[in-house]
């Protein structure tokens, strides 16, 4: 599956497609009008893609072609990489690693056991999913609605699990902008 991104300038979105439509959409409309600015977001993770869109049009499609996402290759580093397995370091107090010691299969195996438990459990996902929902609204509203009325509000209502609010708050904003928030908050409710 590829990526997909999009462009938006302050009142619309122009595109949704790869980063080469996307970042030559916003070349576009950068040169059409300039007294406006555009974001273009990684619909996945809503970070925003800092593509250099000086020179031409062909320029900006080879800088995009170019540009590393989350689909660019890293190098493997010590492990087991052919299963997968990636290590990190992980901070627990004594007591914590003491438990896990005394669990059978040792402290990998108990947390990987934890882990998959929680994943299962319907409560815990929907926490989670509520949180990433979350998490990607504020992102996405942060970076472009900042300045829209009712920003601040609409935020409180979010993290406050109020859709009524969150949506009386977000209507007087472009109707792109806020309908891209509302799809994102939608896991929320």
């Amino acid at each position: 599956m590829s990526e997909s991104f999009s462009t938006f300038t302050p009142k619309k979105c122009l595109i949704t497609g790869s980063l080469e439509e996307a970042a030559l959409a916003a070349f576009h409309y950068l040169q059409s009008q300039s007294a406006e600015s555009v974001l273009i977001f990684n619909d996945a993770t809503y970070a925003i893609m800092d593509i250099d869109l000086s020179g031409g049009a062909e320029l900006v499609k080879r800088k995009a072609a170019s540009y590393p996402t989350a689909n660019t290759t890293a190098k493997s580093g010590p492990g087991r990489p052919k299963l997968g397995v990636i290590g990190k370091e992980v901070t627990l107090l004594p007591r914590h690693w003491e438990w896990l010691a005394s669990q059978k299969g040792g402290a990998s195996v108990t947390l990987r056991k934890l882990i998959d438990s929680a994943r299962r459990d319907p409560k815990i996902s929907a926490q989670s999913e509520r949180k990433q929902a979350q998490d990607l609204t504020y992102k996405f509203c942060n970076a472009i609605a900042g300045d829209l009325p009712g920003y601040e509000e609409a935020l409180r209502c979010l993290y406050a699990v109020d859709e009524e609010g969150f949506c009386n708050h977000i209507g007087q904003w472009p109707v792109d902008i806020a309908g891209r928030a509302r799809s994102l908050a939608k896991a929320t409710w």
